[in-house]
């Protein structure tokens, strides 16, 4: 059986105030990386008064073009443009799963099939949330979670040593 992605998370409705944001702590989708790698400073902070809120375990999905695949498991606390999804997983859910079930390759082709726009596609809001998800009880989903981020732990060093090995 499966569920749909908004049996297992929701959107994140919460605003913070763009003074207490930095370069770090402010995501927009310019300084959020293509193809799964995570975040950059930004180059500068929006001129409003507040912004979308997130949280340390929420994931973070740009929804302009999301052929880039720009995907971010947030670290710490901040505030993002509202380009930027804030995924919050419900109560019987690892944040950590969710991470990985929208970082398959399956929901951004998923989000592209059902995007709105031809120039600059966004992700239809609507639709993300019929997206079709497994159906794990917690305790299966926080092993199939710490698999994955052992594995990626693995590929972060050895990106690191690659990139130490070439300078």
């Amino acid at each position: 059986m499966k569920y749909k992605l908004s049996d297992i998370c929701e959107y994140a409705k919460g605003k913070v105030a763009v003074e207490t944001l930095d370069e770090r702590t402010y995501i927009s989708t310019e300084n959020m990386l293509p193809n799964k790698g995570g975040i950059d400073i930004a180059s500068s902070l929006p001129t409003i008064s507040q912004t979308q809120e997130y949280m340390v375990g929420d994931v973070l999905v740009s929804n302009i073009r999301p052929y880039f695949k720009k995907i971010w498991h947030a670290e710490f606390e901040g505030g993002c443009s509202n380009d930027v999804l804030v995924f919050r997983a419900k109560d019987g859910t690892d944040p950590d799963f969710l991470y990985y079930v929208l970082a398959n390759d399956e929901f951004f082709d998923y989000s592209m099939a059902t995007s709105k726009g031809t120039k600059m596609p966004r992700g239809d809001k609507k639709a993300l949330m019929e997206y079709e998800v497994p159906n794990y009880p917690l305790s299966i989903q926080r092993k199939i979670a710490s698999l994955l981020k052992s594995i990626d732990g693995k590929i972060a060093i050895n990106s690191e040593i690659n990139k130490n090995l070439a300078a």
